[in-house]
Parts: structure tokens; C-alpha cells; sequence
């Protein structure tokens, strides 16, 4: 009789120890790939860049860049949680650990690296703008003096041009770029600002297509690094080498012509695993 108490005790914690298990495999793995859940911060509202579609599946270069980096790392696209990570909160995403990294036009600067590392940078953007397609006045930043310059609230690129470039451009703000581009195929501003590689995605958006044109001012350097928890070297190694992987096999070729291709964003080669732009 104790025998079969003893018994069904055991028996008891064997299947709370399975029940365990079985509930922990939808927990993040770290990057071990043994079919666990990874969670990606990425942007949601971005075309071209990182968007959530109406029926919840998501697209763009970056969410591109992000899967391929996770299939190297072992995950399945079904096994991806895609988490929204506005600028303001990427940090503070990677310092609490809500992300494992993240993918979100994510440019690698020295104030960020106080707080994180970067792998890549895989994309090398420019501050651009964007004027329709008709409109030939704009051939260099100097010629947005008296011009009507469009960018979203809480961005610094509008008035670095008028700090630096062009300081009679009459700034407008709105309250997001789809706002922005509104304005300029109606033309109650002259131009909007912001990455280039964020231009050509919403560019290249069905209704906007043909309507729209880069200059193609380079005004800065732009280099989109894939942010992760500041010391972990083994896992910057491993998504150092899914890039270079990503690179030489054409995949990320196809990503930018898939995303952008519609803009006839002229972008530059793939950035090298460090190599920093200035």
C-alpha cells in the first residue's frame, strides 16, 4: 500500500515536470534554434521598411533582413513574434530583454552604443528628400530656399536642412509621412524629408507609384544596424555571419528590389560586416 502511494506521488511530479516543459517551449531559446519562440522589435507603420498589413502578416526590408537573420539562427518563420519598437523605446526593448534583437531602421550611432551593440549595419541610407515626379525646380539642397519642406513631428530632418543647407526653406510639420505625402501630390508642399530608404518605401506603395521621385542628395550617411544586448559577442557573431550570408547568396538584393525596387531607389552596395559610414 505505501509502495503504490509512493508510486503515484513520483507519478504525480513526473507529469508536473512534463507540463513544464511543454509549456516552456514557447519561451525564447536565446538563439539555440531547438524550435522556441525568438521575439524581432521591429517598425510597423513604415512601408517598405517594416509594416503591419490589415490582415496581421508584416513586410518590408527590414522584417526581410529580421527572418532571414532568424532562419540562420535556427527559427522558422512561424516560430518569429514580431514586436513594435518605436524609436524612442529601441533601447529600453533590448536593455529589459522584450526583444532578442531588433530590425527597425535602426541607426548605429555613438550615443546608442553607450547603451547597445550593433550588428551589421546592413543598409547604408541617406537623408533624402522627395519631390513629384513632374518637378524639376529642386536640383540641389540650396534650391529648397523658399521651397515648402515637409517632415513629421518629432524629426530633426527638416531643420537640419534649414540649420545647414537651406535656412529660407519653409518648414511644415506633420503629423506622419502619409500626411506628408498627401500634401505633395496636392501640392501644398514642395518636398518631404527624411531616410531615403524610408522615402522609397512609401514611394512604392501601390497609389503613390509613378507619382514620386528621389533626388538623390545624400545628405547623410545612415548605417541601419541590427541592435542587440550590449555584450552578448556570440550572438553579434552570429548575426554578423547571417548578413554576410544574406549578401553573397542574393537574398539581400532581392529584399531591397522587392521593397523599394517601385521607387527606383538608386541604393548603395551592401554595406561590410563594421564598416562604419561616416
Amino acid at each position: 500500500m505505501q509502495l503504490r502511494k509512493v508510486t503515484a506521488a513520483s507519478a504525480a511530479v513526473l507529469a508536473l515536470a512534463i507540463t513544464a516543459t511543454a509549456c516552456g517551449s514557447d519561451k525564447e531559446d536565446g538563439g539555440s534554434g531547438d524550435g522556441k519562440k525568438i521575439t524581432i522589435g521591429i517598425k510597423i507603420d513604415q512601408p517598405g521598411i517594416g509594416l503591419k498589413t490589415p490582415d496581421g502578416k508584416y513586410t518590408g526590408f527590414d522584417v526581410d533582413v529580421a527572418t532571414y537573420v532568424a532562419k540562420e539562427l535556427g527559427y522558422d518563420a512561424k516560430d518569429i513574434v514580431f514586436k513594435e519598437t518605436k524609436s524612442a523605446d529601441r533601447e529600453t526593448a533590448i536593455e529589459r530583454g522584450d526583444v532578442k534583437f531588433i530590425a527597425a531602421s535602426y541607426s548605429i550611432n555613438d550615443e546608442r552604443l553607450q547603451k547597445v551593440d550593433f550588428a551589421g549595419p546592413y543598409l547604408l541610407a541617406h537623408q533624402d528628400i522627395l519631390v513629384r515626379a513632374d518637378d524639376n525646380s529642386i536640383k540641389s539642397p540650396a534650391d529648397l530656399n523658399n521651397k515648402k519642406l515637409c517632415s513629421v513631428a518629432g524629426s530633426t530632418s527638416a531643420q537640419n536642412i534649414k540649420d545647414k543647407l537651406a535656412p529660407k526653406a519653409q518648414l511644415q510639420t506633420y503629423g506622419g509621412y502619409s500626411e506628408c505625402l498627401t500634401g505633395l501630390e496636392n501640392k501644398a508642399i514642395d518636398a518631404l524629408t527624411t531616410d531615403d530608404s524610408i522615402l522609397a518605401g512609401y514611394a512604392s506603395q501601390q497609389s503613390f507609384q509613378g507619382k514620386f521621385k528621389l533626388a538623390g542628395f545624400k545628405m547623410t550617411n545612415e548605417n541601419y544596424g541590427i541592435g542587440l544586448k550590449k555584450g552578448d559577442a556570440d550572438l553579434k557573431k552570429k548575426i554578423n555571419d547571417a548578413l554576410t550570408k544574406m549578401v553573397s547568396d542574393g537574398s539581400w538584393d532581392k529584399a531591397v528590389k522587392d521593397n523599394f525596387g517601385p521607387a527606383n531607389y538608386k541604393n548603395d552596395p551592401a554595406p561590410k560586416i563594421g564598416n562604419i559610414v561616416k
